[in-house]
């Protein structure tokens, strides 16, 4: 396998004098599977009957993106007798000699710190790290009270706002930290044509943090839409699904999207604005309109806001096939971007709300985190929901399906 210079860093790292190592920088530049490897073989190294911590934003993504790519190496096979213990969430490395217990641990909100509250850690490995908030961080680092233990950290860039890059990032010599910044091309194993790739996948605020690396501001419009984006004719065939973003007073929003294999048209739309008009509808009266909106089609699912209980029961009474919405904002409106300029997402002409949402929707620049700002926001959601509910789906069966 070929390794750059700062992947050889990576491994180097627990040799050096330094407590801390914060890996920052791009997608896909190699950090993630060298923090794993140098992690564990620091620890067996080192240490025998202790504990690790490994850290991610959530349980099930840390193991989908630390745990079981390392368990599947021929490098970790060779080298230790490796038992995963799924239910536990611990992983039980030995070599003979040594052995240590490494537990996966998730952040994914202000309550998680109470998860590894109490844990005597000789180390941690933080993945995603400016995922997790920093009372989970702390909780972990503070947890590594064995004699020589490191602190393991591993990022995407976010907002320069963001409590980690200026505690940690900005100030390594604070903590005793060395920092390495990664980019697309010090991962040796990606060829040109996939660095390529990568980088006509992102514009904006995405492209700064995922392809150069950078702490930026998310600014100005939030998506890159324009008239490539709009289409005055609409699929003859496909799977039919309706979005909703709910709203009583605040507007209300429908699409109904036509599905081919991995791409979609919102061929028509519902939208009424209740402070606009000064009337509000009774959950009953929008059951009346997406009935209206789907007359004539055969709707496999109906995708709504996970907050709008009642409309949810009404829309099931109605004899339609509710799923809650995926509402995740940020990684929805990455996607969303993503697949727009992959020409992926199209919208009718005929969606005008939509169409002019997009141009107004915009970043919220005085907001310390990432925020979009809370108008011109109703299409821009139940298109969001569409996305990460339904198409991101679509997406993972159609390249499993070529593998």
């Amino acid at each position: 396998m070929p390794i750059s210079e700062k992947q050889r860093k990576i491994l180097a790292f627990p040799y050096t004098k330094y407590d801390a190592l914060i890996a920052d920088g791009a997608i896909r530049s190699g950090k993630t599977v060298f923090m794993m490897l140098s992690f564990v073989d620091d620890a067996m190294r080192r240490y025998n009957n202790q504990r690790f911590g490994i850290c991610g934003k959530t349980v099930d993504s840390t193991v989908k993106n630390l745990i079981m790519p390392y368990i599947s190496l021929t490098y970790a096979k060779d080298k230790y007798r490796i038992q995963w213990k799924r239910t536990d969430k611990i992983l039980v490395v030995s070599d003979g000699r040594h052995e240590n217990i490494f537990e996966v641990f998730g952040g994914k909100d202000e309550s998680s710190f109470s998860l590894i509250q109490g844990r005597t850690l000789a180390g941690v490995l933080l993945d995603e790290v400016a995922l997790q908030p920093r009372s989970f961080v702390e909780q972990a680092c503070a947890r590594c009270s064995v004699d020589g233990s490191k602190l393991w950290f591993n990022c995407n860039p976010a907002s320069p706002q963001h409590w980690f890059y200026n505690e940690w990032v900005c100030q390594p010599e604070k903590h005793n930290a060395i920092r390495l910044h990664f980019l697309l091309e010090d991962n040796p194993s990606l060829s040109q044509r996939i660095i390529d790739r990568y980088k006509s996948m992102y514009t904006g605020v995405f492209y700064n943090r995922y392809i150069l690396g950078e702490w930026c501001v998310a600014e100005g419009l939030v998506y890159d839409f324009g008239e490539d984006n709009i289409v005055d004719e609409v699929p003859e065939n496909g799977e039919y699904y309706i979005s909703i973003d709910y709203g009583t007073m605040n507007p209300f929003s429908a699409g109904l999207w036509c599905l081919v294999g991995g791409s979609a048209v919102r061929v028509k739309e519902f939208y009424y604005n209740g402070r606009k008009t000064g009337v509000q509808r009774t959950d009953e009266q929008y059951c009346d309109d997406i009935e209206a909106l789907a007359n004539g089609y055969n709707i496999k699912r109906v995708i709504v806001d996970p907050s709008a209980a009642s409309f949810i029961t009404a829309l099931r009474n109605r004899k339609f096939s509710v799923v809650k919405a995926n509402n995740d904002v940020f990684d929805g409106i990455r996607r969303t971007a993503e697949f727009l300029r992959e020409g992926k997402i199209k919208i009718h002409r005929s969606c005008t709300d939509c169409i002019a949402e997009f141009g107004l929707y915009r970043w919220d620049e005085k907001a310390s985190t990432d925020t979009v700002i809370k108008e011109n926001d109703h299409a821009m959601d139940d298109v969001r929901y569409f996305v990460n509910t339904v198409l991101k789906n679509k997406q993972k069966k159609a390249y499993i399906s070529i593998m």
